[in-house]
């Protein structure tokens, strides 16, 4: 496979950072890279451009990003967090003039037609986002030519998908991987993976689990993402983290080769 861009969307965990109403260093701090939307990404591949869920701050990343066109979208799982912003895929159904492919679990499209039920009303209103639905499991799939391999994980009692494409693998919301799971990342060369904070947590690895993972991986290169402002200042962390692993940041873009 041809080399291709990762850019990170959103870094942030499901408060965003900064936190509304906090004063700590993190959320006070001017550095930039401390300002972290909530968390996704997007890859643009050959001709294509896919976004890895569409959380509450979909629209802004779009706009910072200058994203034209919109190929499909995949979702990790149905948390507000990473699915609020679904509704500004209007957009790309208008200019497109297409409905927007979207991949996705059984689970997810439960928690869509809850959470969008306008959208799969028998009586549609004028305007309503068009979505042309892709139901996936765990076994690979292909999206206009693009080879996907999905990789359940467990966000404490919640199955969440995680994704490789070729040398590159996405994991989200997630504090255990079965061993049968793990098979699918031999051989990853960049790896994506949450780490909320410092501190244990009962539905996300922290910084300690999160490094003994990708040390178990041997990724060439590793990003933290879906950042807490309880995981300290980004400069500060960073600056402790083995020399293959980086804590990103919004806006960050990577190329994958």
């Amino acid at each position: 496979m041809n080399s291709f861009e990762v850019v990170f969307l959103g870094t942030g965990t499901s408060q965003g950072v900064p936190v509304i109403g906090c004063n700590c260093d993190v959320c006070t701090s001017t550095n930039p890279k401390d300002k972290r939307l909530r968390t996704s990404a997007l890859i643009k591949i050959k001709d294509q451009t896919f976004v890895i869920d569409t959380g509450p701050d979909f629209r802004q990343q779009m706009l910072r990003e200058d994203v034209q066109n919109l190929d499909a979208v995949l979702f990790t799982h149905e948390h507000k967090d990473h699915i609020a912003g679904l509704d500004d895929i209007r957009a790309f159904n208008f200019k497109s003039k297409m409905d927007m492919p979207v991949y996705l679990s059984d689970r997810v499209l439960i928690g869509l037609k809850k959470e969008f039920h306008y959208i799969f009303s028998e009586y549609t209103y004028p305007g309503i986002p068009k979505i042309q639905l892709n139901l996936i499991d765990k076994v690979p799939f292909n999206v206009n030519g693009i080879n996907i391999q999905p990789i359940e994980v467990m966000h404490y009692q919640l199955p969440v998908t995680a994704f490789r494409i070729g040398d590159f693998a996405y994991i989200t919301d997630a504090n255990f991987v079965s061993e049968k799971e793990m098979e699918k990342l031999v051989g990853v060369k960049f790896l994506v993976i949450n780490a909320l904070r410092q501190e244990q947590h009962i539905s996300h690895f922290n910084l300690a689990e999160a490094l003994a993972f990708i040390d178990r991986i041997k990724p060439n290169k590793a990003y933290l993402t879906h950042i807490s402002h309880l995981m300290g200042q980004h400069d500060e962390i960073n600056s402790t983290l083995p020399s293959n692993v980086s804590i990103a940041h919004d806006g960050l873009k990577i190329s994958v080769h």
